[in-house]
């Protein structure tokens, strides 16, 4: 998962066997380390605390094997990154629907466009249909031309109940209706789509501010590109100030992710990362297995 850091740890091992390296040169080590983990899209703060320990096991002291040295890097970001999974508190989105007493359970979802946003809500609905947990989707997107009609797509597609008004309309109007429709009509579950916004348009982020206090969601969720960078550091960062997300899921994570996506999330937002979207099916959406994760980083 972590390429590049592989053949980090490979070239630093090298000039670490056999030859006691002085602090000056440990320096120059150490700084070429952190840029390449930035470069790895690892949170900065992780890179500042990993490249600190590695420095104090490698100042004065001399390593008979390659092996033994690779060892040390890899205990230190396991580590550091269990110290992360530690600070999240684990969440089970199927079980707190299932335990709510106060139908319905209140999905919001958040995310810039591009980031698989609409595909996820629907991806959401079929998992709780899988689950046998009823549910009806709101089009929240009254903004981006063509939205209604693609979210409605998914609805049809999943048979579904689809709570839409026209374009133009009130966000918080369309999330209210579909919150009510659900109240009196049973339903366990009531998903809230809303426009795809960039985090620095003010306007929009009242928007979703707005029916964030219109309708008191039981659960809101931030939708993150993995592919995004360092730019997903910096949507989540804006998204926790306006909504206080509970947990996020990040899409397309079957493509060529480098690992650092998956750290900045959990590290900036202290909200766990509930599933991962894996391909383009309905059936997609995986729970984040941090296991699965710590094994492959070094793969």
């Amino acid at each position: 998962m972590l390429d590049k850091i592989n053949n980090v740890v490979s070239n630093l091992s090298k000039i670490a066997v056999e030859k006691q390296i002085s602090e000056k040169e440990l320096d120059i080590i150490i700084e070429n380390l952190k840029i390449d983990l930035l470069e790895s899209e690892i949170p900065f703060n992780l890179v500042e605390k990993i490249s600190e320990n590695i420095k104090k096991h490698m100042i004065d002291r001399k390593f008979s094997r390659s092996d033994e040295f690779k060892e040390i890097i890899k205990n230190e970001f396991t580590k550091s990154i269990v110290e992360i999974f530690d600070k999240v508190e684990d969440v089970d989105l199927i079980n707190l629907i299932k335990t709510n007493k106060d139908n319905p359970f209140k999905i919001l979802i958040v995310g810039i466009n591009g980031s698989g946003k609409t595909t996820t809500v629907a991806k959401i609905g079929y998992l709780l249909k899988e689950n046998n947990i009823s549910s009806v989707i709101v089009a929240g997107d009254t903004f981006r031309s063509g939205a209604i009609e693609q979210i409605k797509e998914h609805a049809d597609r999943l048979n579904l109940k689809l709570i839409s008004q026209e374009y133009g309309s009130d966000p918080a109007a369309v999330a209210r209706d579909g919150v009510e429709y659900s109240k009196t009509h049973n339903i366990d579950a009531v998903i809230i789509d809303t426009s795809g916004r960039v985090q620095t348009n003010n306007n929009l982020m009242q928007e979703v501010l707005k029916i964030n206090n219109v309708i008191n969601p039981d659960f809101t969720i931030f939708i993150g590109d993995s592919l995004a960078g360092n730019d997903l550091v910096s949507q989540a960062q804006e998204f926790f100030k306006f909504t206080k997300f509970n947990g996020s899921i990040l899409t397309k994570v079957d493509a060529d992710v480098k690992g650092g996506a998956i750290l900045s999330i959990l590290s900036e937002s202290s909200k766990p990362i509930i599933y991962i979207g894996t391909g383009q099916e309905y059936k997609d959406l995986e729970k984040f297995n941090e296991e699965r994760f710590l094994s492959g980083l070094f793969q």
